[in-house]
């Protein structure tokens, strides 16, 4: 013979069950924000590429044989912004930050000495470091 639960008694088993199920919801949701170890930050309001652009100073790539450092910035970064072509090409913005006409540059390296011609002419090599660094103009 069965004996009928009263209706608390059942409220009070599904209880354990409900929050349960809640973690576990909770715990598989996709939050895409990136964890303290990341190395890309944005805040919540702001667009992490938006995020990226306002702080971007520097950006580095390897050398490739046979490749400028323009057609590998341009492998890198498809979006990057250049004035001209070729031997004559003049990188304006990366990754979303555009150098102020007025008083920034971005600056080219290789292994960490300023390039002696353009972005277009330099061929790198393999083991280089292609450094482009956002510059000052010096008035």
């Amino acid at each position: 013979m069965k004996i009928p639960r009263s209706t608390s008694s059942r409220l009070l088993a599904l209880l354990p069950a409900t929050a349960l199920a809640a973690g576990l919801l909770a715990g598989c949701s996709d939050d895409t924000a990136p964890d303290a170890g990341s190395s890309a930050s944005a805040s919540a309001s702001v667009d992490a590429t938006e995020q990226v652009a306002e702080n971007l100073s520097e950006f580095s790539y390897p050398g490739e044989d046979g490749k400028t450092a323009l057609e590998l910035l341009q492998e890198k970064d498809p979006d990057a912004q250049v004035q001209g072509e070729g031997e004559n090409a003049y990188v304006t913005a990366i990754r979303g930050r555009e150098a102020d006409p007025a008083t920034e540059f971005w600056g080219l390296y290789v292994d960490d000495e300023l390039a002696q011609v353009g972005a277009g002419s330099l061929e790198t090599e393999d083991g280089q470091t292609i450094t482009w660094k956002l510059e000052e103009i010096e008035q």
